[in-house]
């Protein structure tokens, strides 16, 4: 019998991403309190990188503790701009400060991603992208915020590059899946190396 995949994340995106891969898996959102998390990790020289992976891999080991038998998904993703780690903004006038604070300025998206069986991590990755953001007006980004809303609210950087996030951009190095927040590729190569799908 194959081994049952739980994706650790309530993303609509993410779990997207592994249903057009042809990947049968189950969602469970993972009981973490990411801010007390990362707080911890406040003074340690921890790297945005660094902290997104801590809270892939509390978010894979507190569902494996449920299902010990399953492969468990769990990712993260930070947005770094220098060494300031910006998190989902809680309204409409925060969104509209992260995208003044990054405008004319190169981010990274930092995507962590651990697989854990048994409550035990057995792999992780991280992928970053780089992303370049064309300066934008103040009124642009008004008018931007109007057209989409409170979706805005629902990704770290206040923008979606699948949709009319794109165009605040003018140069993105990375994957798709790395900016969307799930790195793919390498994850797909682990899954049949594990012998979880078929390869």
């Amino acid at each position: 019998m194959a081994t049952p995949i739980i994706l650790a994340s309530k993303s609509p995106f993410r779990a997207a991403l592994l249903k057009n891969a042809g990947i049968s898996f189950l969602t469970e959102a993972a009981e973490i309190d990411e801010r007390a998390v990362e707080m911890a990790l406040q003074d340690t020289g921890a790297t945005p990188e660094d902290v997104a992976m801590v809270l892939a891999e509390a978010k894979a080991l507190d569902v494996s503790a449920r299902h010990p038998d399953a492969l468990v998904i769990g990712c993260d993703q930070t947005l770094s701009l220098d060494d300031e780690i910006f998190h989902k903004p809680a309204d409409m006038e925060a969104a509209r400060q992260h995208l003044l604070k990054l405008s004319g300025k190169t981010h990274n998206l930092n995507s962590a991603v651990v697989l854990a069986r048994g409550e035990e991590a057995i792999w992780r990755h991280v992928g970053v992208a780089r992303m370049t953001m064309r300066t934008l007006d103040p009124a642009f980004v008004g008018r931007h915020l109007a057209r989409v809303g409170n979706i805005a609210l629902s990704s770290v950087g206040a923008y979606q590059v699948e949709g009319e996030g794109l165009q605040l951009f003018e140069k993105i190095d990375g994957d798709y899946f790395t900016i969307v927040g799930l790195p793919m590729l390498p994850l797909l190569d682990e899954l049949r190396r594990l012998g979880a799908i078929d390869g």
